[in-house]
């Protein structure tokens, strides 16, 4: 099967999964900024949440830009990723809510870390259904920003329960990290 049935799909669930992070938000009745100083751990959530949504569906993208075809496994493994993607939206909100506290920060930072190895797996599991000088598998050869990432998560997960704004710094930095489009894949198609 091609890719285009996927990604379609894929679009959609990440579209949704936004639009659900922007509705969390209540209009304050009184149209004051002060009115606004009660939702700014909601913001802050939701723009890194939002930024981090942006980043998986921007490499997203780039992977099946050179992926030629879909099989089961690569459904599957693009299905786990949705799933993981998907808690996003509640626990950004929790972690919102409850003013950055340390269990939703080290929930939040499971899913995070969830995404990662989901993502991982997706592109594994794409390079050996594409096999080992396919494109993809040029493109991703070196995998530091996967494992830095994923092991950063961890780190976070466990900083949490001492120091919550910390674990947020992390998954900050690595969520900057990400911000740049991926050249792996850019260069192979050049």
């Amino acid at each position: 099967m091609k890719t285009n049935r996927l990604e379609a799909f894929s679009d959609g669930v990440l579209a949704i999964i936004i639009t659900i992070m922007v509705l969390e938000f209540k209009v304050p009745e009184e149209g004051t900024f002060e009115a606004l100083k009660p939702l700014i751990p909601k913001i802050i959530a939701y723009v890194i949440s939002f930024i981090y949504v942006g980043i998986y569906w921007n490499n997203h993208h780039h992977i099946f830009q050179i992926i030629e075809k879909v099989n089961g496994k690569i459904l599957w493994a693009n299905l786990t990723l949705l799933f993981f993607l998907s808690l996003i939206p509640f626990t950004s909100a929790w972690m919102g809510e409850n003013h950055f506290e340390k269990n939703p920060v080290a929930v939040y930072g499971f899913v995070l870390f969830g995404c990662a190895v989901s993502f991982n797996i997706l592109q594994n599991v794409a390079i050996n259904s594409e096999g080992p000088d396919s494109l993809i598998a040029n493109a991703l050869r070196q995998k530091t920003k996967e494992y830095f990432s994923t092991a950063a998560y961890l780190v976070g997960i466990i900083i949490s329960f001492f120091s919550p704004f910390v674990s947020l710094l992390l998954y900050f930095i690595v969520a900057l990290l990400w911000l740049i489009p991926d050249r792996r894949v850019e260069k192979t198609l050049d």
